[in-house]
């Protein structure tokens, strides 16, 4: 689709925009085309449309001159992620039921009942593993009335913070935090670098 529009942009820049329903209609005929676009999830397809008509209408759009026309990204910093926003079932408790890719296990479910996911995306991290992110769609909060009391907050060392009403918060030790977030990211590094050796 992006070398589809390039090429159309280039030979004649006066073109109408196409959007992305008149993309999602040339989906047909271009799997036909590539057989191999029958084993992604058609709805994936035309995320991708809709991201690639975004790109474009910020193209068009921009008046500052920052914003470049859509391009392929590196190979090298290839991200192995797809969108998709058909309809993703719970199957019991910390199952997933995703198109295409059939039944998932997942580290929980529960917060999902009876709610409706809009969009998920599937992403495969350097390190082997798969994470699943959902877009929901939930209630409006409830709004909380005004009480009309006011507080004050002192932040020191000794405690984190003191409130007005006598309300402490003790303070804590983020040196411990501090030095397992560099053993991960230590470790995230090698497990990265060892996968970039492995695809060469």
């Amino acid at each position: 689709m992006l070398a589809m529009m390039n090429e159309r942009y280039q030979n004649n820049k006066a073109l109408p925009f196409l959007g992305k329903f008149k993309l999602n209609y040339l989906l047909k005929p271009l799997k036909k085309e590539y057989p191999f676009l029958k084993n992604s999830d058609s709805s994936s397809l035309q995320v991708v449309n809709e991201f690639l008509t975004q790109s474009w209408k910020n193209f068009f759009q921009d008046k500052t001159g920052q914003i470049g026309k859509p391009r392929f990204h590196s190979r090298k910093y290839l991200k192995k992620s797809y969108t998709g926003k058909s309809i993703i079932k719970t199957a019991g408790k910390r199952y997933l039921k995703i198109p295409k890719l059939g039944y998932v296990k997942t580290s929980k479910t529960g917060v999902l009942q009876n709610t409706k996911i809009k969009r998920y995306t599937v992403l495969l991290e350097p390190t082997g593993k798969y994470y699943l992110s959902l877009q929901v769609e939930i209630s409006e909060p409830e709004k909380y009335s005004l009480t009309g009391k006011r507080v004050g907050i002192d932040v020191g060392v000794a405690d984190l913070a003191i409130l007005s009403n006598g309300l402490k918060y003790p303070s804590f030790n983020s040196s411990y935090f501090e030095m397992k977030a560099k053993i991960w990211q230590r470790k995230y590094a090698r497990r990265r670098h060892l996968v970039k050796l492995l695809v060469l």
